[in-house]
């Protein structure tokens, strides 16, 4: 049976419109595929949408030797599980927050080991897939065992951990850099503000330890140096055992003033106690009325938590909401390391490991540090230069170099071993 014309749908203006919208839609695609071209030829259907731009991905490895250290004295002085990493961490935000506009992406890759044949394996590994740059907090034993198991690779250990002179000096690699600033650098930092007030007169005190006597060693070239004189020295044997029991307050109060009785007259305690287990008990308890300083009291160090100058107040307020914590030397020297890698990615004009590499060993690399100047590596031993602060626990007291101390190339070089004094061999031409 036909359709009547009276039951077929009506649409109308409506129809008419839409109708009239398609006809318009088609001719001016017609005229885009026939219009001529600038040079008076057609246009064909468009080409193939080009590829994103290749994403450079570069490695970064945090090797960490867990170490059975002593308790310190101080419940505060406990070190946080994350002490170094959250640097890390921080540093990867930084390097991604600029990588992204110059298509690259930091990752960083933690690996810890309490022991060192483990963790020298497991970084090898990572180099074997890629990985060219690795950030040690690690002794200096295995600094040496990293840097000798890498050697001839296109591949960078960032030493964080260590403040030995001998990897800077007779140990020195050439595959090694440093950011934690040596015992050389932290002596020097901290006698050039004593011989600054005139304080020139040293007692100093030192452990049995061997990390003790190297800074006491560190301490006794820097008065040679700088012009100070250790009047004495005499070695404190901490005693093992129960440090925070009842009435132990009372006999160190007892103690320490005998055992410093008696010295020649000094302007300043100096103490070597890098394993915290006796210096905090001589602030204040000495026999005559003295500063202490090394150590504990008054000490050198490559950060401070309640730094405000050059922009570092935004720059630890970054910290505290990223670890919940403040930030510690550790930390910072780890940031350095690796914030300098992602500088040299930035500023090098290749992408190749090796370039970046050695963009970062050149003359032509410096870091904005948050400390006043711009960083930069010795090319006669690998070690940042950078200020020394000189702090109590709660506040920075100054920073070295202190006014009046010059070189004639760089004011940072009067901290630690200088050119002309270095034994290592490594970075030679």
């Amino acid at each position: 049976m036909g359709e009547d014309a009276n039951e077929r749908p009506r649409c109308g203006s409506t129809c008419s419109v839409a109708l009239s919208a398609l006809l318009l839609a088609a001719a001016i695609a017609a005229q885009l595929t026939l219009a001529p071209t600038a040079a008076g030829q057609q246009q064909g259907p468009p080409g193939p949408v080009s590829a994103a731009p290749t994403v450079q991905q570069i490695a970064i490895v945090l090797a960490r030797e867990l170490r059975d250290l002593p308790p310190p004295l101080s419940l505060l002085d406990f070190p946080p599980p994350d002490d170094g990493v959250a640097g890390a961490r921080l540093a990867i935000n930084d390097n991604n927050t600029t990588g992204r506009f110059l298509q690259q992406e930091f990752t960083l890759d933690v690996i810890q080991s309490a022991a060192a044949p483990e963790l020298v394996l497991e970084v090898t590994k990572r180099v074997d897939a890629g990985a060219a740059f690795i950030v040690a907090d690690t002794s200096a034993e295995t600094v040496l065992a990293l840097a000798d198991a890498l050697k001839g690779r296109d591949a960078l250990i960032i030493n964080a951990g260590s403040a030995d002179d001998r990897l800077r000096e007779t140990d020195c690699r050439a595959n090694v850099v440093h950011t934690a600033p040596s015992r050389a650098m932290l002596a020097d930092g901290l006698a050039q503000y004593l011989v600054w007030k005139q304080w020139r007169r040293w007692f100093l005190v030192r452990g049995t330890g061997r990390d003790d006597e190297a800074f006491a060693e560190a301490l006794r070239r820097a008065a040679k140096r700088f012009g100070g004189k250790i009047v004495e020295e005499r070695t404190f044997a901490a005693e093992a055992g129960s440090r925070r029991a009842d009435g132990g307050h009372e006999q160190i109060q007892q103690q320490i003033p005998t055992f410093t009785q008696g010295a020649p007259a000094y302007d300043v305690l100096l103490v070597a106690d890098e394993g915290g287990q006796f210096g905090e008990y001589f602030p204040y308890r000495t026999w005559d009325a003295r500063p202490v300083a090394g150590t504990q009291g008054l000490v050198p160090t490559s950060w401070h938590p309640a730094l405000e100058q050059w922009g570092a107040t935004q720059f630890q307020n970054r910290f505290r909401r990223l670890a919940n914590r403040p930030m510690r030397s550790l930390d910072y020297d780890v940031w350095v390391a690796v914030r300098s890698i992602g500088e040299a990615a930035t500023r090098a004009k290749s992408k190749a490991p090796k370039a970046l590499i050695a963009h970062l060993k050149s003359g032509d690399f410096d870091l904005a540090a948050f400390k006043g100047r711009k960083l930069t590596y010795r090319n006669w031993n690998g070690q940042l230069r950078q200020p020394i602060l000189i702090a109590t626990a709660k506040l920075p007291v100054t920073v070295s170099p202190q006014p009046g101390f010059l070189h004639q190339f760089s004011e940072l070089d009067t901290l630690g071993i200088d050119r002309p004094e270095t034994a290592c061999r490594a970075y030679a031409p």
